[in-house]
């Protein structure tokens, strides 16, 4: 691919903070556009999830790849100002407080498109706009409960178990850039703005529309896709299989020595298998213990069943396909050291030393921006004298 800079010229006045909304920005970001991050003086919270290097976090330098950063002071008049500057001026605003919060600051939609007709603007919160939940406060995992998404992701022992990271967040910041994107193109067509309300109950179920349409059709008891789709326990470790077709699983069993279960009435078909899903199980797993995984990832692959050896990150990292694909670059990122950031698809990869590489710092860019809205040095010196931008002290 070439250099991917479609969105070139658009300005982007981002405020949000955590993952979801920082998330658009930054895929508005790798597409060409100028993102200007508004954070407070002590940061984005999403900076301090997890690990914190310095003001920056694993999180914090995916969601901000390709930004530039000035931190302001909202509650002094001259930051305000700013802060309303950079909005009027935008293209496309995105925030991601709890409803009403903007209004306060006079950086609303409704406010905003009075003297900037044509923005796009992009609200991310929890639950809406609207309903009695609209001012509940809200994490990723309280989205995975409330959306059934932990009804259908349980332990051995029934307990529902919420995903290892932030998935409703990540896919929510997804369908934010694309809510944006269909805005940009209605509005070279219409000549209008819009507003956007994109919240992660909603992305949730709307990522989830099979399973809650089954869950309806089926009376609350969907029946399995198929059977065996599993991770097993080998040897030495986790393989996980997905075998959907009569001639996998006539292959699954050959490899394992039991055509027994092949020829057996009760497995033979996929209606079967799922009907008769926990004795099948127990005699699939007790034979899976029998070799280690890289066995039965050699033996598998010869048999043509699908599967894949449950890989840590550092597994993926070091596999022939990833490193064969580009799938990844290495960047020595400021403040952090050197990093794998995986390429996202249909974009170019990371290159190092360029911009849609590097996540910037708290306020990283404040003069090189004020000095874009026509700012002096002195002026600029002033702003840290009222604390509405920080000294470099």
């Amino acid at each position: 691919m070439t250099n991917d800079t479609t969105l070139e010229g658009l300005v982007v006045a981002d405020f949000s903070q955590g993952v979801a909304g920082p998330y658009s920005g930054m895929m508005l970001a790798q597409a060409g556009a100028d993102v200007i991050k508004i954070e407070p003086f002590s940061g984005d919270w999403g900076r301090t999830l997890g690990t914190v290097y310095g003001d920056q976090c694993a999180h914090s330098v995916t969601v901000n790849l390709g930004k530039k950063s000035i931190a302001l002071d909202l509650k002094t008049e001259a930051g305000l100002k700013i802060a309303r500057q950079l909005a009027g001026k935008a293209d496309i605003v995105i925030e991601s407080f709890r409803p009403g919060v903007m209004a306060k600051f006079g950086l609303d939609y409704e406010t905003v498109k009075t003297t900037n007709g044509a923005v796009i603007y992009l609200s991310v919160t929890g639950y809406g706009q609207e309903g009695p939940y609209r001012d509940r406060p809200v994490t990723d995992s309280a989205i995975q409960g409330f959306s059934g998404w932990m009804s259908i992701t349980r332990d051995a022992a029934g307990m529902p178990m919420k995903s290892g990271m932030v998935v409703m967040d990540f896919l929510t910041g997804l369908f934010a850039f694309q809510s944006i994107l269909k805005a940009i193109i209605s509005r070279g067509i219409k000549g209008k703005g819009a507003y956007i309300d994109c919240n992660l109950m909603q992305a949730a179920a709307a990522f989830q529309s099979a399973k809650i349409m089954e869950n309806h059709l089926e009376g609350g008891n969907p029946s399995l896709l198929y059977v065996p789709a599993a991770t097993m326990e080998s040897a030495d470790g986790y393989i996980g299989i997905a075998v959907m077709r009569e001639k996998h699983f006539t292959a699954l069993c050959k490899v394992m020595g039991r055509n027994d279960l092949a020829d057996h009435p009760d497995y033979k078909t996929r209606t079967g298998r799922a009907a008769n899903e926990e004795p099948l199980m127990a005699q699939l797993r007790a034979e899976f213990l029998k070799r280690t995984t890289a066995e039965w990832a050699t033996a598998l692959g010869d048999a043509g069943v699908i599967h894949s050896p449950i890989n840590s990150y550092s597994d993926y990292l070091a596999s022939e396909q990833a490193q064969a694909t580009d799938s990844f670059a290495w960047i020595d990122h400021d403040g952090i050291g050197k990093i794998p950031l995986p390429r996202i698809p249909g974009f170019d990869d990371f290159k190092e030393g360029s911009a849609g590489a590097y996540s910037p710092h708290i306020g990283e860019h404040s003069a090189k921006i004020l000095q874009d809205l026509n700012f002096s040095e002195a002026d600029i010196r002033d702003l840290q004298k009222s604390g509405a931008i920080p000294s470099e002290d």
